[in-house]
């Protein structure tokens, strides 16, 4: 490992002595001693990787046209995985032909009953293979295995069955209205829940009518192919589902080719923006689920405990690789030195490692590049004056890895406190007043999501209903249902994916 190289930034920094935390000096950090050393137990099941993975087009997998494949690379090695195809725009162009076959042929004119049938033999087989495929999401993006395995993948199954079961109910959806389906419709996922993403999107689609061109993210596109193979074994009709991978330049050629009705896009906001932009005029149909900074509002009379677990789950468990991540924590100033203690021991008990242990709470960085993001930002938090505190966990020798680490000493003009950080960072600060809250917390240009623990509920329905953010949370963090919507305001995008709303933008109402 170089010197100077962003891992060796990352681990070299020495944690923050507990005197660097404001009003907790005096009080001494718990000793866990061994009582937290676990005998290593990783996960066994053996799981197929092909050397090469195709392009997924016309119910077929085909090389790409260029004959250009990429490395995969999994984080915690730095071990290349598999090759990847890199498809261009004449890739793309057969995708979208092949998904326009399909709707006119067949799939568009299918009844909502045989719809379904085909999304329920998928969502059936996803649970069947949720093993395999929790083992190949935790090697190609770092997360640990107990959340693949517990979160990520019931999550999926679960999608394409509630959706299965709205194919033949569309009628009832939209009281008054008559809806039938768009098209084809490009679908650009990111890299922190590549599965989950993909239902969220592909399952919708399918249920009210439409074909649809997916691209996965560059680094994780190895799950999406798996699901190819999915939906293959389920009898979907050939067309219907076309996954396209590749980087950057394969997305921008999705969404400018003349014969997609339809984008659906969950990325950065930056990104977002570009193809909002592309699009106008054009009169194809368009969501965005895009940035946050979520604001975890702890008030004086809330379950403590619970709070801390909340936000440990809210930002650490899941490395801060969501974009709904509770990045920023508001805490009432009377009990601001409590949970700051709480905070740091409970942080102290992480485990941070190998993401195919079980016992690992804390996985890996999906990427060298990413990692460099997140350095460089608690770099600029440090220049800027804010105080640092890191968990003094041991790291792996190779693979792209970062403390849990927090911020105090964090105003509103710090860099930590405004952009995305997409990794296990908390910035930290307080208010005296509810309104003062609700001031700290819409200050951002992002709108996604956000958190409120306290005893009163009456409390948390008026500051919800003054919080300017899509999903809202009480007395818990980052719990997602396929019944329930999810979106942002401001530069969080527009457009709802789950939940009854999840159907809306794949329809034309008339």
């Amino acid at each position: 490992m170089k010197k100077n190289s962003p891992i060796h930034r990352a681990t070299r920094k020495k944690p923050v002595s507990a005197a660097a935390v404001p009003d907790i000096a005096d009080v001494p950090a718990l000793d866990f001693g061994s009582a937290w050393d676990f005998a290593p137990a990783p996960e066994s099941t053996p799981v197929a990787i092909q050397d090469r993975y195709q392009l997924f087009i016309g119910g077929k997998f085909v090389k790409p046209a260029s004959g250009q494949y990429f490395q995969s690379i999994n984080p915690a090695t730095e071990q290349p995985l598999a090759r990847i195809a890199q498809a261009n725009a004449a890739d793309i162009d057969n995708a979208v032909k092949a998904a326009r076959k399909a709707y006119d042929g067949v799939w568009g004119k299918m009844s909502g009953r045989e719809r379904g049938k085909c999304l329920f033999r998928i969502a059936r087989m996803i649970q069947e293979r949720s093993r395999e495929l929790a083992i190949l999401e935790t090697m190609d993006g770092g997360k640990p295995i107990k959340e693949s395995r517990d979160v990520d993948l019931p999550l999926v199954a679960a999608h394409f069955f509630y959706y299965a079961g709205w194919a033949d109910k569309l009628d009832y959806a939209f009281p008054g209205k008559s809806a039938r389906s768009i098209g084809v419709v490009g679908q650009i996922i990111p890299w922190n829940f590549p599965l989950m993403m993909a239902a969220w999107k592909i399952a919708p689609a399918l249920a009210c009518g439409n074909t649809v061109v997916l691209k996965p993210a560059e680094t994780t596109s190895i799950t999406a192919m798996h699901l190819a193979q999915i939906f293959q074994d389920a009898g979907l009709p050939d067309g219907v589902v076309n996954i396209i991978t590749g980087d950057g330049k394969t997305g921008t050629a999705l969404v400018d080719h003349p014969d997609i009705d339809k984008i659906a896009f969950t990325g950065s906001t930056e990104v977002g923006k570009k193809i909002a932009k592309a699009l106008a005029g054009s009169g194809k149909k368009l969501t965005l689920e895009l940035g946050g900074k979520a604001a975890n509002i702890i008030m004086e009379d809330a379950p403590i405990d619970q709070a801390v677990e909340g936000i440990i789950n809210g930002i650490y468990f899941n490395q801060g690789h969501v974009c709904c991540a509770g990045s920023r924590l508001l805490v009432e100033e009377s009990i601001y030195a409590q949970v700051l203690r709480r905070l740091r021991d409970r942080m102290r008990t992480l485990r941070v490692g190998d993401p195919l242990d079980k016992n690992t709470d804390i996985g890996a960085i999906n990427s060298r590049e990413q990692l460099n993001r997140i350095s460089e930002l608690v770099d600029s938090g440090i220049e800027e004056g804010a105080e640092l505190f890191q968990s003094p966990c041991a790291l792996p020798g190779s693979g792209y890895w970062f403390r849990p680490s927090f911020f105090t000493g964090v105003t509103a003009s710090h860099r930590v406190a405004r952009e995305e950080i997409f990794g296990p960072v908390l910035s930290v600060m307080t208010f005296r007043t509810p309104a003062e809250a609700i001031e700290r917390a819409n200050n951002t240009c992002f709108g996604l999501s956000a958190g409120i623990w306290t005893d009163k509920g009456s409390k948390i329905f008026k500051m919800a209903s003054q919080l300017r953010a899509g999903v809202i949370w009480a007395n818990t963090y980052n719990k997602f249902d396929p019944t329930s919507p999810f979106g942002g305001y401001k530069e969080s995008g527009f457009g709802r994916e789950g939940g009854l709303h999840g159907l809306m933008p794949y329809v034309v109402l008339e």
